[in-house]
């Protein structure tokens, strides 16, 4: 625990129930998994102080990976150290993981019922809208903070960003990291001589890092992965899911490109349709979307394939807070991360709307475009729930399968 933490004792019990409570409500993603351990920790209980909360959710803001679920972890660590870090992240990951591996069975299987199809294919056409709405919102704060002398390069930043995820979802990882030290260069740069010498060695760093991703990405896909494993198997997904746990910045959305192009284009696990039901599941299931992972692993290699993605991507989220939650409040004025942030966060806002371009290019029928429209109406103009819109997509789905609609096959 942190030497500034109130003196209180919380027992593992209360951590056990209180978690997995979250667990199994936290519908709506991280504005109301935060919401929901703020009124838990703060204004309940009163485990934790205001500012160790608002220090807690900054500090997970600026790592990669699933927020909400490392605020989960870090506050726990908080009130019962590393072994209440673990117990409080898997009582918060496990009921949303439990539930998509169930309706992954349900909805990836090879002949579900077709008005089980409808209702995925229902769903799934309201993906592309939610995808913008999600960019939108990681978006705004970033456009809000910007001085007006750097919001043209906010703008490239996000472009470059959408536009890797719109054309080259492999590459995406890349040019997150690209736009990230791109900015460092600039503010290393503009701060003068001094600032040239620390930033020769993060400059190559940098460069040995991306040399070194982008030779393990072309010639072996994580060769110490899949030294013993045929393409597209083991070390290919776990390869995939370490992408989306650990090279996610801006948002759990950010993780759609990143998946996609593997899942769908370059292993081909899964359809562009079962893709779209994948993300749908994550979203009107509990938890951080980050578990979408699980049924990409479900479909590429069932159950243990689930199991195994979603451990892979959870783990750097335990990893950062076991072994460095110590030291987060530091993050919060490292003058390196916060430049790299600066151009990493737009692109992957950026890249978050231009994905919203192939999962609306995947749809087959015209009356998903139809789905997809009326989703976008309800989402960006009457800025209504993504859960309750994807549910109503897809009872529509079924509606339309009831009444004689074509169905991809």
């Amino acid at each position: 625990m942190h030497a500034d933490d109130p003196e209180v004792e919380v027992s593992f019990a209360d951590i056990f129930r209180q978690w997995g409570r979250i667990g199994c409500i936290g519908f709506g993603g991280p504005p109301a998994h935060i919401a929901l351990f703020r009124e838990l920790c703060v204004e309940r209980r009163a485990w934790l102080s205001d500012v160790q909360f608002e220090r807690a959710v900054a500090a997970t803001n600026l790592l990669p990976g699933p927020a909400s679920t490392q605020l989960a972890i870090y506050s726990a660590w908080r009130l019962r150290g590393a072994r209440g870090a673990l117990l409080g992240g898997l009582c918060f990951i496990l009921p949303g993981l439990i539930a998509m591996l169930a309706l992954s069975a349900l909805f990836l299987s090879g002949s579900p019922p077709a008005w089980l199809r409808g209702a995925g294919m229902g769903a799934g056409a309201a993906v592309a809208a939610v995808a913008v709405r999600a960019g939108l919102g990681v978006w705004a704060p970033i456009w809000r903070r910007a001085a007006d002398g750097h919001r043209p390069g906010v703008v490239l930043y996000a472009l470059a960003g959408g536009l890797a995820a719109a054309l080259a979802g492999e590459w995406l990882v890349l040019v997150l990291l690209g736009c990230g030290a791109i900015e460092l260069a600039r503010r290393r740069l503009a701060g003068g001589p001094q600032g040239l010498h620390g930033f020769a060695a993060a400059a190559l760093l940098g460069v040995a890092r991306a040399g070194n991703t982008l030779f393990d990405r072309t010639l072996f896909s994580w060769p110490l992965l899949t030294s013993a494993a045929e393409p597209g198997g083991t070390g290919a997904l776990a390869w995939t899911a370490l992408k989306v746990g650990a090279l996610a910045f801006g948002g759990g959305f950010v993780i759609v490109p990143l998946m996609e192009s593997d899942a769908v284009n370059t292993y081909h696990w899964m359809t562009h349709g079962q893709f779209l039901n994948a993300v749908a599941l994550g979203q009107v299931t509990p938890g951080p979307l980050t578990q979408t992972v699980a049924a990409v692993g479900y479909s590429a290699a069932g159950l243990p394939g689930g199991l195994l993605a979603a451990a892979v991507a959870f783990a750097p989220s335990f990893s950062f807070i076991l072994f460095g939650a110590a030291r987060f409040e530091r993050l919060l004025v490292n003058e390196r991360v916060l430049a790299f942030l600066a151009g990493a966060a737009p692109a992957a806002a950026g890249a978050i709307v231009g994905a919203a371009i192939p999962l609306a290019a995947a749809l087959e029928e015209t009356w998903q475009y139809v789905l997809l429209a009326v989703a976008a109406i309800a989402l960006l103009v009457l800025r209504r729930g993504v859960v309750p819109t994807l549910l109503l997509a897809g009872c529509a789905g079924t509606v339309a399968e009831l009444l004689g609609a074509q169905l991809a096959h």
